[in-house]
Order: structure tokens, then sequence, then C-alpha cells
């Protein structure tokens, strides 16, 4: 459970490491190079002159200036439910993930060409890690900060198949690899887990007087788990091709097939894991009154 310091900062690591490793293999190893390419091609192919302009929409509604009313909304309803900490927290991590993304974007440019793609429709040397996914999965996470718990299973299963949802559409552009998404999701990831061990750490420091929440049952973020691989399945047929094709282009491109699922299973993970886990305001532990008092 995330309602101690201890287990949110452990993920949070791992999650890093996790970041590091994405790095090296998208951008040293030239194998996971070519099956990075060979997805994006997958992703692209299914492309279509009447299916441009949603995948716009999509796509676009993490720019800046979604993400920021975002960033406000969710304060607001964390403020309006008494969770002052979690209201702090969300613009911040809003702030902090978007500045992280663009940083390794810059120290971290180099090309990355990919034959299929031509000459002219290269994805830019700055693409690692996405901030269109980066700025999806935060939305998605302080989300379910946000919410009350009994809601944050529903809040979850829909976020993560936003996240893939815009994560499949700018792959479908062609504006980033597979391995771009990936590191986005991971970078809102760790700096959701160490907010979430912070306003554990100030909450057992400093009591909120709006007093503990009721846990999350794990049944019921795994059920977020399962509902938003569903959903994203269901967003990424309707998105990427008929639904009638969809099974037969997935079983000729394998390694398409393995990218698409790899995102829907590590967005519904992560968010889905949040639902289970974070709880604020843990319980404060009283002192047992003397007998006959």
């Amino acid at each position: 459970m995330l309602r101690r310091p201890g287990p949110p900062l452990a993920l949070a690591a791992l999650a890093a490491v996790a970041l590091a490793i994405t790095g090296v293999l998208a951008k040293l190893i030239p194998v996971t190079k070519q099956g990075d390419g060979h997805a994006l091609n997958g992703f692209v192919e299914l492309n279509r002159p009447q299916l441009t302009p949603l995948l716009d929409v999509v796509a676009h509604s993490a720019n800046p200036g979604p993400y920021a009313i975002a960033a406000i909304v969710l304060a607001l309803v964390a403020l309006a439910r008494g969770r002052a900490r979690v209201a702090i927290a969300i613009p911040v991590l809003f702030v902090l993930t978007g500045a992280t993304t663009e940083a390794l974007k810059h120290v971290l440019a180099s090309p990355r060409y990919d034959e299929w793609l031509g000459p002219f429709a290269q994805v830019g040397a700055a693409s690692w890690p996405s901030g269109h996914s980066t700025a999806a999965m935060t939305m998605a996470l302080c989300a379910v900060l946000a919410a009350p718990p009994r809601l944050r299973p529903t809040i979850a299963a829909i976020g993560s198949a936003y996240a893939v949802a815009v994560a499949y559409s700018i792959l479908t552009l062609g504006w980033h690899f597979p391995s771009d998404v990936f590191g986005g999701y991971l970078v809102a990831s760790i700096y959701v887990l160490l907010a979430i061990a912070t306003i554990n750490a100030s909450e057992a420091r400093w009591p909120s007087r709006a007093g503990a929440e009721a846990a999350t049952r794990p049944g019921d973020g795994i059920g977020a788990i399962i509902v938003g691989l569903v959903v994203a399945a269901v967003v990424g047929g309707a998105l990427l091709a008929r639904p009638h094709q969809l099974l037969g282009y997935a079983a000729s491109h394998t390694t398409f097939t393995f990218g698409a699922l790899a995102i829907a299973a590590l967005a519904a993970l992560i968010a889905g894991g949040m639902a289970i886990g974070f709880r604020s305001a843990p319980p404060v532990a009283r002192p047992h009154q003397r007998a006959g008092v």
C-alpha cells in the first residue's frame, strides 16, 4: 500500500531505473531501436486522411493549454474535498513533469533515423520522452489523487484509456517512437509517487483536519486495471482501424501488436496501481486511555 512514505519512494526509484533502461534501449541498442521503428511503422501505416483530424484532436488535447486548465480544475477539486496538500501538489506536479520531459528531450537529443519513414517524415531528434504522453499520464494520475476514494478505480480506468488514446494518436501521426511513450509515462509516475510519499510523510507529521480517507479495496483497483485495458483496446480499435480488420492487421504486424499492448498494459498498471494504493491522510495513532479515566 502507498499509505506510508517508504513504498512510494521505493516504487519511484524502481520507475527511475525503468526510465533509464528505456532510454538506453531507445537510444543505444541497435536491436531495440530497430524494433522501435518497426512498431512505429505499424502505427503509421494505419493512418488515413479521414482519420487524421480525429487523431489531431486527441493528440492536441494534451497540449499546454488544456494541460494548464486540467491542473487548475484538479487542484480545485482536491481543495473542495479538503485535501489541501493534494491541491498544492497537483500544479507542482504538472510543472515538474513537463519541465523534466522537456529537459530530457534536449539534453538527450540524438537522431534516430528510420529508413521506412523516408527523408522528410523522420521523428525529431528531441523526442524522448514524449511530452504529450507525459502530460496525458500526469493528468490521469492527478485525477486519481484528486478524486474521492470510491471513484478512484473508475477515474483510473478512464485516465488510463485517455493516456493510451493520446499515445496511439501521436504514434499514428508519426510524431514519436513507442519508446518515447514509455518514457513519458515513467516520468509522470516518478513524480506522482514522490508526491504521494511527501504527502504521506507530512500527514504523519502534521495530521490533516480532514481526517483519514477510506482505503480503496484492492479488488476495485485490479478491476480498474482490467477495465482500463479493455477500454484502451476499444479506443485503439476505434482510432486505428476498422474493427474487422484489426485482428488480421495485428497478426501480420507482431512488433506493432506487442508495442500497442505494452503501452496499454503500462498505462492501466500505473493508473490502477495508484487507485489501489493511494490514500491521503493516514490514520493517526492515538494513545490508549487508562482504565477508569
